[in-house]
């Protein structure tokens, strides 16, 4: 089986568990298969019957104070990670014709979300929840949907936008976490920051490969395609650290910072 079948057939398994066991297994010595013709099958992605989809305004946390806030925002990371594993299989089976060491990226990607999504996971379990306890929003996948025939917009869009957004985010909950004195929450935490960092350089850099190979500014061209499938502007503080490890530009990082230009 090639790189690319078996993260179809990854993408498609509707346990979680499963889902991230095998994808941590994913042999990545199998071949690309980057012109193999593969048509998307109906259950794209699988996913459990729970968590409950809801629009992301009708979520609450509540204090962290509480066992319940505690676990609610474990539960929303867990997520967050259980979503990232299939944008990562989605990345590998659904655009051929990519140079093989795409392919090998974004299967290193999906095996390593599939490890964060088992810690964040197991850790809620010594709260006494399990994932799919709690609604959740489903705003990652469908930007996935909407960038299905454009690969360059899936990259600018997806590792660029939304999850470079996990960059900025995980200091503060670390802190949030560390006031509580969670610190197997701040260490996990950690973890899918260090690895994250490298997830999103895998976007930045077959972003700017795109680009190169169309003949394409790649930060107009963000601002382009940002406007036309309606992403969502990065809001401050930044980890602007974080972002230029991540390989971001400082023209970029300054534009972050800028008024939307119209």
């Amino acid at each position: 089986m090639t790189l690319r079948a078996r993260a179809l057939h990854l993408l498609l398994l509707t346990d979680a568990d499963q889902k991230a066991r095998e994808t941590q297994l994913f042999d990545l010595a199998q071949p690309a298969g980057a012109g193999d013709s593969l048509v998307a099958p109906e259950g794209i992605p699988g996913r459990p019957a729970r968590p409950v989809l809801v629009p992301h305004t009708q979520l609450r946390r509540g204090s962290l104070a509480t066992p319940h806030g505690h676990a609610t925002l474990l539960h929303a990371v867990a997520h967050i990670e259980f979503n990232a594993i299939n944008l990562a299989l989605d990345a590998v089976w659904r655009f051929a014709g990519m140079p093989d060491q795409y392919y090998l990226d974004w299967a290193r990607v999906a095996r390593e979300e599939a490890y964060h999504f088992g810690l964040m996971r197991d850790h809620l379990a010594t709260l006494g929840f399990a994932y799919g306890d709690f609604p959740a929003h489903d705003a990652l996948w469908r930007m996935t949907e909407r960038t299905s025939g454009d690969l360059l917009a899936r990259m600018a869009l997806v590792p660029r936008t939304l999850e470079a957004r996990g960059l900025d985010a995980s200091p503060p909950m670390q802190a949030k976490l560390r006031g509580i004195g969670d610190v197997r929450g701040v260490e996990i935490l950690g973890i899918i920051l260090r690895d994250e960092i490298g997830h999103v350089a895998v976007g930045n850099r077959w972003y700017r490969w795109l680009c190169e190979r169309a003949g394409l500014d790649p930060v107009p061209q963000y601002e382009l395609l940002a406007s036309r499938y309606e992403a969502p502007r990065p809001q401050p503080p930044f980890n602007e650290a974080a972002r230029r490890q991540a390989g971001f530009s400082e023209d970029e990082l300054a534009r972050l910072a800028s008024p939307p230009r119209s």
